[in-house]
């Protein structure tokens, strides 16, 4: 049969096959993963916001920024690093400068980019809120599981990570507690 649509003719075959819906088991696990992350996710912001005033979006930035030299990183490289929108970062920095815990700066190597760099508050907050973070993040999630089952999560969410062919899912940096 012969189609004059050309999104027909662009689409692939998997576009036109029937969904691969999920088993009730992989509808389980699913779920479980959906709940639980967003359990776990809650529970670390909430722990932040009490304990140092920090959204768990704006923790992971200075933790980024604390572990290259200088303190500082592009704009676009943190934003990719991050897997946040150029918009979501800038906000989410905005709030963090007017705080006095980072500072944009012209990029000196070519003058078009914009740095992001730690100030010495952003690195004093980081270093007295890691503490209550990992007992959270122990509390919530690696206390709760056997190193196996941590080993399979690390390794499944890599898998997400490097996403399916022809899709890019590098993070460029590992994820930190």
């Amino acid at each position: 049969m012969t189609s004059t649509s050309s999104r027909h003719d662009e689409a692939t075959p998997e576009a036109d096959a029937e969904p691969r819906w999920l088993t009730p088991a992989q509808q389980v696990h699913w779920r479980a993963y959906l709940l639980g992350s967003a359990r776990l996710n809650e529970a670390l912001t909430r722990q932040l916001e009490a304990e140092a005033g920090l959204s768990l979006s704006e923790y992971e930035i200075l933790v980024r920024l604390s572990e290259v030299p200088g303190r500082t990183v592009r704009m676009s490289e943190l934003a990719d690093a991050l897997v946040f929108s150029r918009s979501r970062l800038t906000h989410t920095v905005t709030r963090l400068e007017r705080r006095g815990l980072v500072e944009r700066r012209t990029c000196s190597a070519d003058g078009r980019g914009v740095n992001c760099v730690m100030t010495d508050e952003g690195f004093d907050l980081l270093r007295d809120a890691a503490p209550g973070h990992v007992r959270a993040v122990r509390a919530h999630l690696l206390d709760l599981l056997t190193d196996e089952q941590f080993a399979v999560l690390g390794e499944a969410m890599a898998a997400v990570v490097r996403g399916p062919a022809g899709i890019e899912g590098d993070c460029k940096g590992q994820p930190s507690a």
